[in-house]
């Protein structure tokens, strides 16, 4: 029976898991291997992290199905020559179709002392140890969060909403925040800061970390707390794979999601190299495209010349509980409107997944 194994149960394998089990092949099984017992929200750990949301919020459970085995460890090794993967314990896990969505760390671009005193929300259990850190924090201290991306804004104004007694710094590398989007958008995040009295430190280069300190430029600045959500990359076990890779150490792919020199090894989300940046919405677009290719392949069919473009219409991000904006089809939508646009497609997909 022909095995497919699929690496890590976030956003990308969980969609072709659902594409697939609905009308999986008599001559084929799955065997998902993950480290948790459970699909995992990562859009929402800044939620956990600041304390507004608890694990079970953030969970999905995985679908059951007869040819659907879940096996729970860390992946150490990719044996390609031989087609196994290799967990921590030992246990050896042989493929005949492998789909590696891994997922990303924290990237920090060879700032000392960065990886050493810094938090993170990378993971379910990191985004626990940033929630212990900056929820027993004493009233007054101060927080820096590195990086105004999506995952920073939303956990400083998350944060914010859970503890109004603390300080919060939100170092931006750019001119203004959300340089790449419309004015707009950018002016009411940056409004909704500073009303809540949350400290953007714009054309921020944060050059050293040390216990009770950052460095922006030369400045020392004093911080209780430093969580770094200022870029990402492939996890080692990938950044190591031999394949070609990206500039950023993400394996390339071809039209189909299969590594240049392997047709039966797939990359999918955050792992993989793509024009655009990490989100669930590629993950989820690059999913139904493989299992689509894993189908076709399956029964010898032939593949397209040309696999359909994917597109990715925009995004929506929150500012705590009540306040929200988002970018759609060229469109700008700010308030409450955009923040229960958040929350009815979070709702929507763990009924759909759950």
């Amino acid at each position: 029976m022909g095995k497919l194994v699929l690496l890590g149960g976030g956003y990308g394998n969980m969609r072709v898991m659902l594409r697939l089990l609905n009308n999986l092949p008599l001559d084929r099984e799955i065997v998902l291997v993950d480290r948790a017992p459970f699909h995992s929200l990562k859009t929402e750990f800044y939620a956990l992290a600041a304390g507004t949301s608890t694990d079970k919020e953030i969970r999905v459970s995985f679908p059951e199905h007869e040819r659907l085995t879940a096996v729970y460890g860390e992946v150490v090794a990719i044996n390609r020559a031989e087609k196994v993967v290799i967990l921590e314990d030992g246990q050896r896990i042989e493929y005949d179709d492998l789909v590696i969505g891994l997922g990303c760390e924290d990237k920090y671009h060879g700032v000392s002392g960065a990886a050493e005193h810094t938090y993170s929300i990378q993971t379910m259990g990191k985004s626990r140890a940033t929630y212990q850190a900056l929820c027993g924090l004493p009233a007054g201290s101060t927080v820096g969060v590195v990086g105004a991306g999506l995952s920073g804004i939303e956990l400083a104004s998350e944060l914010r909403e859970s503890r109004s007694d603390l300080k919060i710094k939100l170092f931006d590398r750019g001119p203004r925040i959300m340089k790449d989007f419309p004015e707009k958008l950018s002016k009411y995040v940056k409004d909704w800061f500073t009303k809540h009295n949350v400290d953007v430190i714009s054309n921020s280069n944060i050059t050293k970390v040390e216990p009770g300190k950052i460095y922006n430029h030369e400045e020392e600045i004093a911080l209780d707390a430093v969580v770094w959500t200022a870029g990402v990359q492939p996890v080692k076990i990938v950044r190591d794979m031999d394949v070609e890779k990206d500039g950023q150490g993400r394996p390339l792919v071809t039209q189909y999601f299969n590594v240049l020199d392997d047709e039966h090894v797939y990359v999918v989300g955050d792992c993989a190299s793509s024009e655009f940046p990490p989100s669930a919405y590629l993950a989820e677009a690059q999913a139904e495209q493989i299992a689509k290719v894993l189908r076709m392949r399956w029964k010898g069919e032939l593949l397209p010349e040309t696999m359909p473009e994917i597109k990715i219409k925009g995004f929506v991000g929150s500012l705590g509980k009540k306040q929200g904006f988002a970018y759609l089809a060229d469109t700008t939508v700010t308030g409450r409107i955009a923040r229960l646009m958040k929350s009815g497609i979070l709702w929507l997909y763990k009924y759909q997944n759950d």
